[in-house]
């Protein structure tokens, strides 16, 4: 688990449904650091520092782009 590096911090569980749903589809290993704890007691956010998306180094770029495209185009009709 030391060439995963933490990519982005989400407050609450619900912000990485979508994001989830991304990463399985392009096949991307990755994990979120307190989902678990968080989805139980989602007050415990801040104590806890948040969700942590953890990425292998060799997938940081694609996934800082998937981050990016869903920053900018994420619209919900």
């Amino acid at each position: 688990m030391e060439e995963f590096q933490t990519i982005a911090i989400f407050n609450y569980s619900h912000e990485i449904v979508v994001l989830k749903h991304i990463l399985d589809q392009e096949e991307i290993p990755y994990f979120f650091e307190n989902e678990t704890t968080l989805s139980v007691a989602p007050f415990y956010s801040n104590a806890l520092g948040g969700i942590k998306l953890k990425v292998h180094l060799n997938d940081f770029e694609k996934v800082q782009e998937i981050l990016d495209h869903l920053n900018n185009n994420l619209t919900i009709v």
